[in-house]
């Protein structure tokens, strides 16, 4: 079967850093793009970041400077580094799997809550 786990969030205050981090199995990780999105209530969920097998990264505009996007294949992870925090990057994070075929087959966690306040 396959999982991502993700791990890493938590309240922090504006201006400050979190790194969220989503371990895969089940998967031969190297050949799959990873992403990030995140869902707001009321919301459509949104893509924040992915990443190709070839590293090439991609990026919301929202957040674009801000975060960053990186893989570890020998580790099965993919990270998600978030600076200068700011109250609207409150969201439940999800962690995507994208299989590399002509009909792409997604894979998700479960979220990880992310609260910026002070």
């Amino acid at each position: 079967q396959v999982q991502l786990v993700e791990s890493g969030g938590g309240l922090v205050q504006p201006g400050g850093s979190l790194r969220l981090s989503c371990a895969a199995s089940g998967i031969i990780f190297s050949i799959y793009a990873m992403g990030w999105y995140r869902q707001v209530p009321g919301k459509q969920r949104e893509l924040v970041a992915s990443i190709t097998s070839g590293s090439r990264t991609n990026y919301a505009d929202s957040v674009k400077g801000r975060f960053t996007i990186s893989r570890d294949n020998a580790k099965n992870t993919v990270y998600l580094q978030m600076n200068s925090l700011k109250p609207e990057d409150t969201a439940v994070y999800f962690c995507n799997a994208e299989s590399p075929s002509s009909r792409p087959r997604n894979y998700w966690g479960q979220g990880t809550q992310v609260t910026v306040s002070s």
